[in-house]
């Protein structure tokens, strides 16, 4: 009878394995969210945000303190130098191994920041890409940096007019990107894009989406930069300095990184740093809000929409929180009968 008990047991089929995603804009409380969240439900936080992998960027890159790192495991957070360069297939491998370990403990991964293309990556699958070269690459940023990224733009146009269409002329990263792949590999960056590659991670996904109203996230953001320079920021960028790396690598484009190398070097003012740095995160914030407000995050049902930003932790509605946590169980209940 036991043996053919357990027989029966094994072949019910195991439940599927759940994630929780927490998306949203810069300055939108992900983070404080994400630790409510970790504390009740027994989660590790994965982080999801391409600037917080840097090391030498904690303070301009608002990572958790040391303190919250203490409450719940923390992973991928300061894992990179500056002068490495981050890629999504890079995360998403780290991500994946992150998200086995915490099923593995029975705890649940909490994918937290906001760079959607690494939840996508996730989500979607990723196009894989052969390299370059470095020829390729030095390629493109010398003439985005001698001519400017419109004058690219219109070179990629020429060649590859697909991916052209699909980019904004004043977008210098992708649209390096496009052309470095094509003069590297021969074929545009569509091609490789339409063909298969890596699958989603082998599991569901419960998401919480932030879209505050736009008023409330740009207080926010011109608020915690003033903080950030009262902490360790400028220190943080002279450190970055004193390194001498290329200014085209991912840490020294980070928000207020080239806004106060310009002020240490005397050509802004500290006011004036402050403004542009808060100016050009809000217009990032702007296109995350737009990329996540058009890409699903989850199954239909399976994505819980907060129209507000978070506050820290300490000062969490419970009655909200409650709701959220109950909309997360639910969830996973019914992400594991997702095909």
């Amino acid at each position: 009878m036991k043996q053919a008990a357990a027989q029966g047991a094994s072949t019910e089929k195991p439940a599927k394995q759940v994630a929780l995603i927490i998306a949203g804009p810069t300055c939108s409380g992900k983070s404080a969210l994400a630790l409510a969240v970790a504390q009740r439900l027994g989660g590790t936080i994965i982080n999801a945000d391409s600037m917080q992998v840097y090391k030498e960027l904690h303070v301009l890159t608002a990572r958790p303190s040391a303190a919250d790192e203490q409450l719940v495991p923390h992973q991928l957070y300061g894992v990179l130098p500056a002068a490495d360069k981050g890629s999504v297939a890079w995360w998403r491998n780290q991500a994946l191994t992150a998200m086995q370990a915490a099923w593995a403990q029975g705890r649940l991964p909490i994918l937290c920041g906001g760079t959607g293309m690494y939840m996508r990556a996730l989500t979607d699958g990723l196009a894989e890409i052969p390299d370059c070269g470095e020829s390729a690459r030095n390629e493109a940023r010398t003439f985005v940096a001698e001519h400017g990224p419109e004058a690219l733009h219109a070179r990629l146009a020429e060649i590859d007019p697909e991916m052209a269409a699909r980019l904004k002329p004043g977008d210098s990263q992708r649209i390096s990107r496009a052309w470095e792949v094509w003069r590297g590999t021969g074929h545009s960056l569509a091609y490789w894009q339409a063909q298969p590659g890596l699958p989603p991670a082998p599991c569901s996904f419960v998401a919480l989406r932030l879209l505050p109203p736009r008023p409330e996230l740009r207080a926010r953001i011109a608020q915690r930069f003033t903080d950030m320079m009262q902490h360790g920021a400028v220190a943080e960028v002279e450190n970055l300095i004193s390194q001498q790396l290329d200014p085209s690598l991912p840490a020294m484009r980070a928000h207020g990184v080239p806004e106060l190398v310009a002020l240490l070097r005397g050509e802004l003012t500290e006011q004036d740093a402050i403004e542009r740095a808060v100016l050009a995160t809000g217009r990032y914030t702007r296109r995350q809000a737009t990329w996540f407000a058009h890409h699903a995050l989850s199954a239909p049902g399976l994505t819980y929409t907060l129209d507000t930003c978070m506050p820290p932790c300490e000062q969490f509605s419970e009655r909200k929180l409650h709701e959220i946590i109950s909309f997360i169980l639910s969830g996973i209940d019914a992400a594991q009968l997702v095909p």
